[in-house]
């Protein structure tokens, strides 16, 4: 039998290690599982692509996210993620304890960006929206834009670029490459022509991107929608007669200015493709980025005899139209006398 010296100190080493065993336990917990975010609520952090372990970590410093790094750190190791670092865009919630936040980053689940854009009139304009919502620069994207090589795969060439562009909000990864961003605002574009709308046009004899042309000078020409059909059906008109389109945003964008409001006479004579007063039919591109509303107004176009418009008199953003040069002449005149009472030459 054992003696009674040998009992206690069985015993005493038995409870040595259940301490041990609890101590370890509770460091175990408190590293993996204890609350370590001391955010109130629900913030983002940005990891770029080619980032560190440690641009990791000056990340979350700055972010002023963790109670205790350190504990971050032993986790971070426990579960070797210095070496699988994934960019992206990652939302960082309040509840979350170390095993949960280094399994997120280290499994890559990001959250989607919301990417908003519209009332876009050029691919410089177009690059600097997309690029601050997402991670590539706005020298990428305006790279691809205006590169015939890459655009020829989408059938697309730099003046038509932008008509896959459909306004509207759209959910993306924010760690995206410019190409991967055009693919899948292609991939968009396809389901916005649906049968319905490719019907539509080929009814119309456009195609869509010709429809996109169009749209994008009937939007310069009026934003509110009500008014968009009856412009569509004007410009329809005088394509179907063989006119000249004589869009006079058509010569503010060739000029560069579509803060002219007044176009003189000597506004007409410049020399571009996209000035409708000097080439026939519509122009080689887009000068804006159409809305939905814009495209299915040129698809929807109104059926009526008038081919000429001038803005009304009192500025309210609607037009008067007509029928012959005589009416419209008389819209013209009202139009410059309201120009020139409030002292508008240009």
């Amino acid at each position: 039998m054992l003696s009674e010296k040998k009992k206690v100190i069985i015993v005493s080493l038995s409870l040595a290690c259940l301490i041990l065993l609890s101590s370890i336990s509770v460091i175990f917990y408190k590293t993996f599982f204890a609350d370590n975010i001391k955010i109130d609520e629900p913030i983002y952090i940005y990891i770029y692509k080619g980032s560190t372990y440690q641009d990791v970590l000056q990340i979350l410093k700055n972010a002023n996210i963790l109670i205790d790094l350190n504990s971050f750190e032993r986790v971070s190791h426990q579960k070797q993620y210095p070496s699988k670092i994934k960019s992206g865009r990652y939302l960082i919630e309040p509840t979350m304890n170390n095993h949960v936040l280094v399994q997120k980053l280290q499994s890559g689940r990001q959250e989607p960006v919301n990417l908003t854009f519209n009332n876009i009139r050029t691919k410089a304009q177009f690059s600097e929206r997309i690029a601050k919502q997402l991670e590539f620069n706005a020298d990428d994207l305006l790279f691809l834009l205006n590169n015939d090589t890459f655009l020829q795969k989408y059938q697309l060439n730099p003046e038509t670029a932008l008509c896959i562009f459909i306004p509207n909000t759209y959910q993306c990864w924010w760690n995206c490459s410019a190409e991967e961003f055009i693919d899948k605002m292609y991939a968009e574009y396809q389901k916005f022509w649906n049968d319905s709308r490719k019907q539509k046009a080929e009814s119309i004899r456009l195609t869509p991107t010709e429809v996109s042309i169009l749209a994008a000078i009937v939007e310069e020409e009026n934003h509110l929608s009500k008014e968009q059909p009856i412009i569509a059906g004007l410009y329809m008109n005088r394509l179907h007669k063989g006119m000249l389109l004589q869009a006079d945003p058509t010569v503010k964008f060739a000029i560069g200015d579509f803060g002219i409001k007044r176009v003189l006479h000597q506004d007409l004579q410049v020399e571009s493709p996209y000035n409708t007063y000097k080439y026939e039919g519509l122009p080689p591109g887009l000068i804006r980025i159409p809305s939905i509303s814009a495209i299915d107004a040129v698809l929807n176009y109104e059926k009526h005899n008038y081919i000429y418009m001038c803005a009304k008199e009192d500025f309210s953003g609607y037009h008067n139209f007509a029928v012959s040069d005589r009416q419209h002449q008389n819209n013209v005149n009202k139009y410059h006398r309201a120009l020139t009472k409030r002292n508008i030459n240009r």
